[in-house]
C-alpha cells in the first residue's frame, strides 16, 4: 500500500493525540526530577517518553512529538526539568539532552521493524546512546567541563534508570500490542 492511501492517512491522524500525550508525558516527566549535587543534569523521567514515542508512532510523528515539547519549552511553558522554560534551555548544558529527544526518538522507530524484543532492546539502546551522543558534548561545551567530567556528570550516573527505561518501553510497547481499542 503506498504512503498516500487513504488508509495510511486515517491511520496517521489517529495518531495525532497519541503524538500530542507523549509530549505531554515528555513534559510530566520533567516533574520528576531529583537533582544531582555534582551535575547540572537532573535525574527525570523524561527520557522515557522519547522511546515510547518511536515505539508507539514511528519515525515522522515520534519526530513531531518531541519537536511540539521543544516548542511548548521554548514559548515559555515551563515543560523543562524544574519548571524552567524559555531558548536559555535550549542554549544552556541541558540542552542537547532536550535537543537528543529528537534524535532519540528517530532512532527508536527502528525498534518497529523487529519482533524480537531482543533487536528492539538493542534498538532502543541505541536511542539511548544517541542521546548521549548529543548531550554529553554539548553538557561539556557550555558547563565547560572536560569530555570526562562530562561523562561523569550527563551520562555514568544515568545509565541505570536509563537501561531500566528500555525495559519499561519494551514491556509497554509488548503490552500494548495485545490491547485493541477502538471497534
Amino acid at each position: 500500500m503506498d504512503r498516500g492511501s487513504p488508509r495510511n492517512v486515517w491511520k496517521n491522524v489517529r495518531d495525532i493525540p497519541l503524538a500530542a500525550l507523549l509530549a505531554a508525558l515528555t513534559a510530566a516527566g520533567a516533574w520528576v526530577a531529583v537533582p544531582l549535587p555534582f551535575s547540572p543534569v537532573p535525574i527525570t523521567l523524561q527520557s522515557l517518553f522519547p522511546l515510547l514515542s518511536g515505539l508507539f508512532l514511528g519515525t515522522r510523528l515520534a519526530v513531531l512529538a518531541m519537536v511540539a515539547y521543544l516548542l511548548l519549552g521554548v514559548v515559555g511553558i515551563p515543560v523543562f526539568a524544574g519548571g524552567a522554560a524559555g531558548w536559555g534551555q535550549l542554549a544552556g548544558p541541558t540542552g542537547g539532552f532536550l535537543l537528543g529527544f529528537v534524535v532519540c526518538a528517530a532512532v527508536a522507530s527502528g525498534a518497529r521493524h523487529h519482533k524480537s524484543p531482543w533487536a528492539q532492546g538493542a534498538w532502543l539502546v541505541g536511542a539511548t546512546l544517541a542521546l548521549y551522543t548529543i548531550g554529553v558534548p554539548w553538557l561539556a561545551v557550555q558547563a565547560h567541563l572536560s569530555f570526562g567530567q562530562a561523562l561523569v556528570a550527563g551520562m555514568l550516573p544515568f545509565i541505570p534508570g536509563d537501561l531500566l527505561k528500555v525495559v519499561v518501553a519494551l514491556a509497554l510497547s509488548r503490552a500494548a500490542r495485545h490491547v485493541q481499542v477502538g471497534g
